[in-house]
């Protein structure tokens, strides 16, 4: 079972989580950043405005200043008694200093230090921080300050609230994603459960398709599969059922050979039962490769690949059905090699010679040659032919025609399936038509070898 931490709604939503969070936090920090330099830009506009006020009233003349906001403090050095001017009493002619306002005998204000000339600057008045600037003028240096309190408790009180939505944000948006991808992937899980109680005696059941997405094309797929899984059931069940007949018929002909030589003996002798035997075993021998070969084919094992003349390969069986007394015209056979087995591509060619051979009334005709880029190699005989509906399913595994179902006129019903496999295993393909003698023609298309 899978771990909860391991699910996909787990993931999803841990992984939405983690990319909201890291948006909110770093939203919420440039947010504050922000709010600090834009309360802090309009207090150091408003001290600067103070400055150029202040000091455009004192250039006015003597008299007081007008009243400015309470928690603003001013500082005049070189006027009055609270300035450092070493030539008062050397210079009795000196005019008096203007009388300064009463910001500027605060005793905050005198702590007031002296900045430069027209920059701003953040400085700490009995321990409260205040953003300052000072600008000469006639009268002497003025500073002038406005407290930051309210800048950095506006920000503080941000960054709290802050501190208290962005988790509630998270927590609301884990359970909108949790909801969201429960009810996403629930048809994922009635299609789980649906095909988990499809065993190997029900494949024939299928999953629910009706949705129109990504999970109905799913569900489709799934569907294909159980076809196939289902149809390859079936081709399995039918071959063991005809592999064990056809193991079975040989098995039987010698069993009762020998129980009728045992029990009459004058009915039958050694050499006959010999034969008998020998023919059988012959039989089971070819089954039994017939069927190793099949099952090597449908894993996928062939033999080692390799440039491989095909017309060498046909002209060999050629001379194989004139030793046997059969009349074969090879005169259509030129040069055509592929890149294969030659061990495969032997017992494909023999497959369809012994088939021509089989259902041949006088002549069996060979032909070998290249187009464009494959390498077509075609057998016909001068039989009956082959009925068009049944010319594809020849190629199945024991199947025979009606004429042949005789054993000594058949064979074991594997040849042409073994044909096809070895044509599909070198990316080629079998297929059956009329000859122009109206018999069978069996054409074998593989690719041709790249250095050809």
């Amino acid at each position: 079972m899978t771990s909860p931490l391991r699910s996909i709604r787990s993931r999803l939503t841990i992984g939405a989580l983690l990319v909201v969070a890291v948006a909110l936090i770093a939203g919420s920090f440039a947010a504050v950043q922000v709010l600090r330099a834009t309360l802090t830009d309009s207090v150091s506009a408003a001290v600067q405005q103070d400055v150029d006020t202040i000091s455009t009233q004192l250039d006015r003349g003597p008299g007081r200043v007008d009243a400015i906001d309470d928690d603003v403090l001013v500082r005049l050095q070189g006027a009055g008694d609270d300035h450092d001017d070493d030539d008062h009493d050397d210079d009795d002619d000196r005019p008096a200093p203007a009388p300064a306002p009463d910001q500027i005998n605060d005793e905050d204000a005198r702590a007031l230090p002296a900045l430069d000339d027209g920059s701003v600057q953040r400085i700490e008045v009995d321990g409260e921080p205040y953003l300052a600037a000072s600008e000469h003028t006639d009268r002497g240096t003025l500073t002038v300050a406005r407290p930051l309190a309210g800048v950095d408790e506006a920000v503080s009180a941000s960054a709290a609230l802050l501190a208290v939505a962005v988790p509630l944000v998270l927590g609301l948006v884990g359970l909108v994603m949790w909801v969201v991808a429960t009810r996403a992937l629930a048809p994922v899980e009635r299609l789980r459960r649906q095909v988990d109680a499809i065993d190997a005696a029900g494949l024939d059941r299928r999953v629910d398709a009706a949705r129109d997405d990504e999970l109905g094309a799913l569900a489709h797929t799934m569907n294909r599969m159980l076809d196939r899984l289902e149809q390859s059931q079936i081709t399995q069940r039918r071959f063991v059922s005809d592999a064990s007949h056809e193991l079975r018929s040989p098995l039987a002909t010698i069993r009762q050979h020998a129980e009728l030589a045992a029990a009459h003996p004058e009915a039958s002798s050694l050499p006959v039962l010999s034969r008998v035997v020998l023919d059988e075993g012959e039989r089971m021998q070819e089954l039994v490769e017939g069927l190793l070969l099949l099952a090597r084919l449908d894993e996928g094992r062939g033999a080692a690949m390799a440039p491989t003349d095909v017309d060498d390969i046909a002209l060999a069986e050629v001379q194989r059905l004139r030793g046997m007394g059969i009349e074969v015209d090879a005169r259509g056979i030129g040069p055509g090699r592929v890149t294969g087995s030659a061990s495969l591509l032997a017992r494909a060619v023999r497959n369809l010679a012994d088939n021509a051979a089989r259902h041949a009334s006088r002549q069996v005709i060979v032909r070998v040659y290249e187009r464009d880029d494959r390498v077509i190699l075609q057998v016909e005989d001068d039989g009956s032919g082959i009925p068009a509906e049944q010319r594809e399913h020849i190629f199945d595994r024991f199947v025979r025609l009606d004429e042949a179902r005789a054993r000594d006129a058949g064979g074991s019903g594997l040849g042409l399936a073994i044909v096809r496999e070895i044509a599909l295993a070198h990316g080629g393909t079998i297929t059956a038509s009329d000859g122009a003698s109206g018999g069978a023609l069996m054409t074998l298309s593989l690719p041709r070898a790249a250095e050809a």
